[in-house]
């Protein structure tokens, strides 16, 4: 692209048969296609026509009692996204991965192997899994709490990483005439011993194309915005108004110096889930058709899970009762919710419709043209340098945003023509990591 111009940066979250919470009771959906490769396949390519960045999926290890209500269920992301290396060419592949359910090493040497067989495209949304219902199916009577949580991922990143770079960049010699495969020199034990993690390593596999495959985190607690300061070079956030998109963009990058990071180094990419319509009055119909298909048992249930307090047989059109000041789950989240419901005097009914959308994340309702604004307002008076797009159902919200959205962000120069590189990296503007020396390695895993 000629124009010099700050870029944007847009992943589309791809969420089953939509992110509206009624998406698969809609007429123009096909409630089974999403336990089909063929679907996931379809949005892919979708998004890479439209030359975004990345595509996402998210992940949760237990299924609720909302099945009875919703889809509750999702293919193991890393596997799929595999599959999905096979059918694109440019696109970012983003998958969600516990680090209180899963091992370093195994989990290390997964992303490694999707970096390698998609050339460069593999990125891994950390999270440390607040539910209760996923423990229980994880050998444990209680999930661990926030803090502890944060510890373990701290010291499981950091590992992932020293596995990673257990190989340096040019240790496959691969020299047929010296029958000298590798240089053995150049592959490393990183002997971790830390408080959750014993491994010797190094990987079984050489160093991902990427070095490093892309870090994302989605938290926004106090712990997790310092997590993300330390590890994260893309943050999926969630927040209702420009200014509080400000306030955490201007907060989240000032936390980076302390660990001797750029505010470059970080991209920041809100949720917003965009009802899009040649009119507003059209769109605004979109929404309202799809919120007159939400089950109210559904919504309590879903509200109830978000904010960790169990809000059944209150009444509907009642306010939210008083709340716990913290949780053990979904800190940030929780903290949005309420804000919102006491702001503006909410009925837990009203709560829940307006939760309905997009799981408390922005929900934007217009023309084309007025969602590339909203888009460029964000984008340019600091609060985002790209977005987490939301399709309210699957496939048209994302056909739409695509085929007439994205048309707009490029005519304005805010938004790539082309892909200019082949890595998921290359596409969000940040370096590749170098192998650091045993002795960084080891101050790294000693933190």
């Amino acid at each position: 692209m000629a124009s010099s111009q700050k870029q944007l940066h847009l992943n589309a979250f791809l969420h089953g048969t939509g992110h509206h919470e009624a998406a698969w009771r809609h007429p123009d959906v096909a409630p089974l296609e999403e336990l089909t490769l063929a679907h996931y396949v379809a949005a892919a390519q979708t998004a890479e026509r439209g030359r975004l960045d990345s595509v996402f999926l998210a992940d949760g290890l237990a299924v609720s009692a909302n099945i009875a209500f919703n889809p509750q269920h999702s293919f193991e992301p890393l596997t799929l996204l595999a599959a999905l290396a096979t059918a694109t060419e440019h696109i970012g592949l983003i998958a969600t991965a516990s680090t209180t359910y899963n091992q370093p090493y195994s989990l290390a040497r997964a992303f490694a192997s999707v970096d390698r067989i998609s050339g460069g495209r593999a990125g891994w949304n950390i999270v440390t899994s607040a539910g209760q219902g996923e423990a229980l199916n994880f050998n444990l009577s209680q999930r661990p709490n926030h803090a502890q949580r944060y510890e373990r991922a701290d010291e499981f990143v950091s590992t992932a990483k020293a596995l990673w770079d257990s190989w340096e960049d040019d240790a496959v010699v691969a020299d047929k005439a010296a029958g000298v495969y590798a240089d053995a020199a150049k592959i490393r034990p990183i002997n971790h011993e830390g408080a959750h993690f014993q491994i010797q390593g190094p990987l079984n596999l050489p160093r991902p194309v990427q070095g490093h495959p892309l870090l994302v985190q989605a938290g926004s607690s106090e712990a997790g915005k310092d997590f993300a300061a330390q590890h994260a070079e893309a943050v999926f956030t969630a927040h209702l108004s420009v200014e509080s998109a400000r306030e955490f963009y201007a907060d989240l990058k000032g936390r980076l110096g302390a660990y001797g990071r750029l505010p470059g180094e970080l991209k920041i990419l809100p949720g917003i889930s965009p009802y899009i319509g040649r009119t507003r009055a059209e769109a605004q119909a979109k929404h309202e058709q799809l919120n007159s298909l939400v089950n109210p048992e559904y919504g309590v249930r879903q509200l109830s899970a978000m904010l960790d307090v169990d809000l059944s047989g209150l009444p509907l059109d009642g306010p939210l009762p008083e709340l716990p000041a913290g949780t053990e789950g979904m800190q940030s989240r929780k903290a949005l919710v309420v804000e919102l419901a006491r702001r503006e005097s909410l009925s837990i009914r009203q709560v829940t419709e307006r939760i309905a959308g997009a799981r408390g994340h922005y929900t934007f309702i217009g023309t084309p043209e007025q969602v590339a604004d909203e888009i460029e307002l964000w984008f340019t008076t600091g609060a985002a340098d790209g977005f987490n797009i939301m399709p309210p159902t699957f496939p048209g919200g994302l056909d739409d945003f695509v085929e007439l959205v994205v048309p707009i962000l490029q005519r304005r120069g805010l938004f790539r023509t082309e892909y200019t590189g082949r890595t998921l990296r290359e596409h969000y503007g940040l370096a590749r990591p170098s192998v650091r020396p045993p002795v960084q390695q080891a101050a790294l895993l000693a933190v």
